[in-house]
């Protein structure tokens, strides 16, 4: 009977000990071993042993991580009070780093992105954050890379998501907005009534060297009027088709007899 408990306990014992020393890290895992205080080194992925109460294994995950920047209240270059926020993807490359070297690479990494944040969108003005949102995004990914790169983070990419501008902002962009399309309005139509008044011109040009061009356009313009029944017509008569006719007659008409003519203008002084 006492052979049989000691057997128990002995299995017990060793099950524990298994228990205790026989570790299963994931693919995107590593583990980071300390023996008695002292770093051994990174195991994993897969099974690996420790050594029981002398041994230490520290969890780190590989996979990219997500970090929402809060909102933070930044003053721009030209003195506008804006909110942003930000999203950060990172990964940690270095397992043993980024427990060694940092006391929690995630909040620290939040606090270095919080930080630069600030210090980049207050170096430029509205409309440069505005409109040059991917120069942002770099310099804030190079900025925060090269800060978390002692404790093993890789920041691969930052992007700035929301930029939360006052009332009065608001409405005097709007109203920058909508000067700026009735400039480019009144533009556009001032070019095509230029335009316009360029091709009427090389129009009157060609007309004027040739009276048949002037003629064939009398008759479509009489044309296109005559497509509206409903309308009353007045024919101009043009000049030009009467002047044969009239230099004719001029020329064919008798001469004025002896004596009938226009008055002799009396002499001078009676």
């Amino acid at each position: 009977m006492a052979a049989a408990i000691a057997v128990i306990v002995i299995v017990v014992l060793v099950l524990i000990f298994l228990g205790l020393s026989v570790k299963v890290a994931r693919e995107y895992e590593r583990g980071v071993v300390f023996r008695l205080g002292r770093l051994l080194g990174i195991k994993g992925p897969g099974v690996f042993l420790l050594i029981p109460f002398i041994d230490k294994s520290v969890r780190v995950d590989l996979r990219t991580v997500s970090l929402d920047v809060p909102p933070q209240e930044i003053i721009t270059s030209d003195t506008v009070t804006v909110q942003v926020n930000a999203v950060a993807y990172f990964r940690v490359v270095d397992a043993a780093k980024a427990i060694v070297a940092v006391d929690n690479y995630l909040r620290a990494t939040s606090q270095v992105a919080q930080t630069a944040l600030r210090s980049v969108l207050g170096q430029v003005d509205l409309d440069h954050l505005l409109a040059e949102r991917d120069a942002i995004n770099a310099r804030l990914q190079g900025i925060i890379d090269q800060q978390t790169a002692p404790w093993g983070v890789k920041v691969a990419v930052v992007e700035v998501k929301d930029v939360e501008l006052p009332q009065q902002m608001q409405r005097a962009l709007a109203s920058q907005a909508e000067a700026e399309r009735d400039r480019r309005a009144k533009i556009i139509a001032a070019d095509g009534e230029f335009q316009a008044s360029a091709k009427l011109a090389d129009a009157a040009r060609v007309i004027s060297r040739d009276p048949a061009a002037l003629q064939l356009r009398w008759l479509q313009t009489m044309n296109a009027i005559a497509s509206e029944r409903t309308s009353t017509i007045v024919l101009p008569f043009p000049i030009d088709l009467v002047e044969p006719f009239l230099q004719g007659s001029r020329g064919n008409r008798p001469p004025l007899p002896d004596g009938a003519g226009p008055p002799a203008s009396p002499p001078d002084g009676g």
